[in-house]
């Protein structure tokens, strides 16, 4: 062989090898109506065009006949973002399967499992829909943080909260963070829990859903990516365009077995983001889901910039365990027309199951802001969204806390205050007064302190945290939901009725009532004498 046919055969190879590369580089995939629901492609099955799929940062449309083609790296899922009229198939605990792990190595050696060696791409990457009539009105539920940390407590979410859902008229359910508290081991039990509501359940990542043991952020994923899939990612039901995000930003672990993180999206989820946007109608509903409030995360900025030309969005988060309506605008940096409404949700485990428990063994677990635990339901009817908030075992009138003193004394030069701690109320709402039904109303004034009945509440349990069965109530933080006036006298003796009635921002009603006792004058308190130490 003469140097020019060496060179030829060198040349040759090289271009071999950069063609062989190059198909590596390339997942390629098929989206088909799969009609009979076997998640099988049958004879009769025929691809969709016009179908989003994602390797988590591009984001290609399927061609006339279903397929399409991406980019692929060593660590990447593909996924299908779910078009409205039609649903991904659902495994044994309802969760949605729209996507395919790539992990050739597998995961690291970590604590809690995450996946094996998925090995060398397939062929095609198939991806089955299942037709769905989806309606321009519907309802969703929402749980924030359920923050289990053992089967005790996953025994608590299934008395508190799931038996009374079992047969939900809502189209899906969605967790925002903090499935577990630290101990993954538990998913596969929290998974069969949920399923028992009977409705796809979506699922977004928590700081304590992470491997606290992984190296990097892109590895403190592994063991969620192996139940859920991506940490984030998007899908649309009827007119609703829903964006799951991932904003906990784990700085790696440290050699002492500590690590931190912080609330941040991160280059590639923007990407990801941004190149979703020109698939989302302009005059639709965006729905962020998220476990850290976007106000506290740290490149909230460059997500507002993606999403505020859009006249309608609306945003929902977990983590702080109270319930607030939060509006953000040029304070917040955000720049859109309107202020732009973020839901921090209630919590399932309110204060992270602690307090007395009851005659069921429960604990009570109020909210460090003064409201009960539960979780929220939202009524979508094409652009807008109604959010209800759902007390745990309460009827859903259960809209409000009076707080009043049990007697007053008449003509008393003492003023005396009434609180009202509207558990879904916000700026926009209105609380009045009236004692008896035939007395002036009287308008009470926002005010952002501690909830007086919290403060009390965790005052009882002071001393007997044993004796509880649980661990004592957290801190008390002031309430985005609390309203106070001044008592006004009342000059007959007696028992009275005192009326309260809020207006939401959706204009509608709630009432409340509570009965006050006047007396001539107010018994002196006696102080109790201290007690003799034991001889």
């Amino acid at each position: 062989m003469n140097r020019t046919q060496l060179l030829t055969f060198v040349g040759i190879l090289i271009l071999g090898f950069a063609l062989s590369a190059s198909a590596q580089q390339t997942a390629k995939g098929y989206v088909f109506g799969d009609l009979n629901r076997n998640g099988k492609k049958d004879r009769a099955e025929i691809g969709i065009s016009g179908i989003a799929v994602s390797n988590q940062i591009e984001i290609t449309l399927t061609d006339a006949d279903g397929n399409w083609e991406l980019p692929v790296r060593d660590d990447c899922i593909f996924f299908v973002i779910k078009p409205t009229g039609w649903m991904t198939p659902l495994d044994h605990h309802n969760l949605p399967k729209f996507y395919y792990i790539h992990k050739p190595a597998g995961s690291p050696d970590l604590k809690y499992k995450g996946l094996p060696p998925t090995g060398a791409l397939p062929d095609s990457i198939e991806f089955p829909l299942y037709p769905e009539k989806e309606p321009k009105q519907f309802k969703a539920l929402f749980f924030g943080d359920p923050q289990p940390r053992d089967q005790r407590e996953l025994d608590f979410i299934a008395h508190d909260v799931i038996e009374d859902l079992i047969g939900s008229d809502a189209k899906f359910g969605v967790t925002l963070g903090d499935i577990l508290f630290d101990d993954l081991s538990l998913f596969e039990n929290n998974n069969a829990l949920i399923a028992l509501i009977g409705i796809p359940w979506y699922n977004v990542i928590g700081n304590h859903d992470i491997n606290f043991d992984a190296a990097s952020d892109r590895l403190s994923d592994e063991t969620f990516e192996r139940y859920y899939g991506p940490s984030y990612y998007a899908y649309s039901y009827g007119p609703v365009h829903f964006i799951v995000l991932d904003n906990i930003d784990w700085g790696g672990s440290k050699p002492d077995g500590t690590g931190s993180y912080t609330g941040g999206l991160g280059k590639e989820q923007l990407t990801f983001i941004e190149n979703l946007m020109p698939h989302i109608p302009e005059n639709e509903l965006i729905m962020l889901l998220m476990h850290i409030p976007v106000y506290n995360t740290k490149d909230a900025e460059k997500l507002y910039r993606l999403i505020e030309d859009r006249p309608y969005s609306l945003s929902i988060s977990g983590h702080t365990h109270w319930h607030a309506h939060r509006f953000l605008g040029k304070k917040e940096g955000w720049q859109g027309k309107k202020p732009h409404h973020h839901v921090v949700n209630v919590t399932v485990s309110g204060s992270w199951w602690s307090g007395e428990p009851d005659e069921n063994g429960i604990p009570h677990s109020t909210g460090r802001d003064g409201a009960p635990n539960g979780h929220t339901i939202i009524n979508f009817d094409g652009t807008q969204a109604v959010i209800d908030f759902k007390a745990a075992r309460r009827p859903a009138d259960y809209q409000m806390n009076v707080i009043a003193p049990e007697q007053v004394a008449r003509n008393s030069d003492k003023t005396e205050l009434v609180y009202v701690n509207v558990f879904n109320g916000s700026e926009k709402s209105k609380v009045q007064i009236r004692v008896g039904s035939d007395g002036d109303w009287i308008t009470l004034k926002k005010v952002f302190e501690l909830d007086p009945s919290y403060v009390a509440l965790k005052e009882s349990e002071k001393g007997r945290e044993k004796s509880l069965l649980n661990r004592p109530l957290s801190a008390p933080v002031n309430s985005y939901h609390l309203w106070k006036v001044d008592l006004p006298q009342i000059p007959q003796l007696g028992v009275h009725r005192l009326w309260v009635r809020t207006e939401d921002m959706y204009g509608r009603t709630f009432n409340a009532s509570r009965t006050i006792r006047v007396v001539e004058t107010l018994p002196e308190i006696q102080e109790e004498p201290p007690e003799k130490e034991a001889e």
